[in-house]
């Protein structure tokens, strides 16, 4: 059974830096595309990036240069690395899989996503 856990969301000042981790059980992330998501009050949930074979597509041009992500196979858990966060960076942060070894055009639609995560709140403000 597919399941993803994501942690490390927090408050944190305009400027600052988070890690979000997604862990993920029931497959091995490694051979597996992931992609991460985000939802704030009031709008639609939006693609940030798809990971796949070391391989990242923004989906938000906003994040490039300031999100990276990265894996470790050794505990099934990927990471996005969040840096120079701005408040328009605040929403509740999803992690996502398909099963796919890809990151088509077709995902960057939320909804062809078949297993997410809870999600974690992520809050920049002063």
């Amino acid at each position: 059974q597919v399941r993803l856990v994501e942690s490390g969301g927090s408050l944190v000042q305009p400027g600052g830096s988070l890690r979000l981790s997604c862990a993920a059980s029931g497959f091995t992330l490694e051979r597996y595309h992931i992609g991460w998501f985000r939802q704030a009050p009031g709008k639609e949930r939006e693609g940030v990036l798809c990971f796949v074979s070391d391989s990242v597509t923004y989906y938000t041009d906003s994040v490039k240069g300031r999100f990276s992500i990265s894996r470790d196979n050794a505990k099934n858990t990927v990471y996005l690395q969040m840096n120079s966060l701005k408040p328009e960076d605040t929403a509740v942060y999803y992690c996502a899989t398909d099963l796919a070894d890809d990151c088509a055009t077709k995902y960057y639609n939320p909804l062809t996503w078949g297993s997410w995560g809870q999600g974690t709140q992520v809050t920049v403000s002063s």
